[in-house]
């Protein structure tokens, strides 16, 4: 059998506190450890159900903030709204408040921790000569090093002042502090004796990073490439509203509920994330020891790199592998959790992400009810064949140029109202 570790690299070191958070640290006792913790308690099906109510106020947030600016008929920027929204979700989840509202004390503006996630997911993307060739590292030829350890010190600063206001609350509270939100279990967890491989402090800010960047990112993305697709292509939104209006009808919301009910959604999503992984290129894995794969001889320490981008869009998997079909989907039941190696968008194995069944529940609420709620057109009269579908590559790969887009409302004015 062939075992697959982390490679070093100047990405997980600096970004990741050397290594703590669950995407770079090694397999092994942490990580496992790390694991167990990330899918029992912060991702299980309790938890999250626990936080519905979050992710449905600022779902309804968007939407009536959306249906505000609709009556102006002037383009909008999909993007910006999809951000803020994961963002809210993500920061009320984890950490308890929006840190990046100003009503709320914000340390940060929203476009400030915008940029910093931007930069995260940028740098750990970048080819890093460093990285391939070690004896050069030290000369830090593309500036990477340096660019790192100032992103670092710009999120650490973030980090500690959300820890530091965490713990003062459990002080406070003493025997009646209860966890409100995932730091919060994160901390309990680090101070628990019993747990197999302590979790330092640095290993808590990863974590939190960890979450911040997984939650915000995956959905935006995903989300903006399906709405620019579904611009290309008229008829799949006919075939998507027709299964809304029958399913859900026009008097209320699309809910996390009603999702098993709403087939060709979740079709949609699937061609979306195969068309456009959110991450191209599965995180780096190095061969442990020496192994045989599709008979080809693999020595050990060599880096695997699994190119997800590459296999959506193979002829020998796909048929018509550039075209949008999510019918694709419903003449055939593959799955996206990493049991069909076809379509791999959260990786596959014990290193897949943790986060997938959030990163579902939120991208296939969101895209449903931006379909229910609006009619959607294209900017300045472009016509869909004019639609810029540039890809920005690094760690992610969102639209180059973001999606520009008119809508108008298609259910009664009252159904907007939060």
């Amino acid at each position: 059998m062939c075992h697959h570790i982390r490679p070093k690299n100047v990405a997980g070191k600096h970004l990741t506190y050397n290594y703590y958070n669950v995407t770079w640290s090694q397999y092994g006792p942490y990580w496992r450890q790390a694991r167990r913790m990330f899918i029992t308690e912060l991702f299980s099906g309790k938890r999250l159900d626990s936080y519905e109510h979050i992710r449905s106020y600022e779902l309804r947030s968007m939407l009536h903030q959306l249906y505000r600016v609709s009556s102006a008929r002037h383009p909008v920027l999909l993007k910006d709204y999809l951000f803020a929204l994961n963002l809210n979700v993500i920061s009320r989840m984890t950490l308890g408040k929006s840190y990046l509202n100003e009503s709320e004390g914000a340390i940060l503006s929203p476009g400030e921790f915008k940029k910093m996630l931007d930069e995260v997911f940028l740098l750990s993307g970048v080819l890093n000569i460093g990285d391939l060739i070690p004896w050069l590292d030290f000369l830090d030829l593309q500036g990477y090093i340096k660019q790192t350890k100032a992103l670092n010190k710009k999120l650490d600063r973030f980090l500690e002042h959300v820890l530091d206001e965490h713990m003062s609350r459990r002080v406070v509270e003493g025997d009646k502090f209860v966890a409100k939100d995932m730091v919060d279990v994160l901390l309990q967890h680090a101070d628990d004796p019993n747990m197999e491989v302590k979790i330092e402090r640095q290993g808590v800010k990863a974590f939190t990073l960890d979450l911040l960047a997984g939650g915000t990112e995956t959905s935006t993305v995903t989300v903006e490439w399906a709405i620019s697709e579904l611009l290309k292509n008229p008829e799949v939104i006919k075939k998507a509203t027709d299964e809304l209006d029958r399913v859900i009808g026009y008097t209320r919301w699309v809910e996390e509920k009603d999702m098993p009910n709403l087939p060709y959604i979740q079709a949609i999503v699937k061609e979306a994330m195969r068309l456009h992984p959110v991450v191209p290129t599965l995180v780096p894995r190095l061969c442990r020891e020496d192994c045989k794969v599709a008979g080809y001889d693999i020595p050990k320490g060599t880096q695997v790199l699994v190119s997800t981008w590459t296999i959506g869009r193979d002829p020998a998997l796909w048929d018509n592998p550039t075209e949008f079909i999510p019918d694709r989907f419903i003449e055939r039941d593959i799955d996206i959790k990493g049991c069909d190696f076809k379509l791999l968008p959260f990786g596959a194995g014990r290193k897949m992400c943790p986060g997938y069944s959030l990163g579902f529940k939120v991208i296939h609420v969101t895209l449903a009810n931006l379909l229910h709620g609006f009619n959607w057109k294209l900017s300045n009269d472009m016509i869909p064949e004019q639609l810029n579908m540039e890809e920005n590559f690094g760690l992610t790969i969102p639209k180059k140029i973001p999606l520009a887009v008119v809508i108008e409302p298609r259910l009664p004015m009252h159904i907007y109202s939060i």
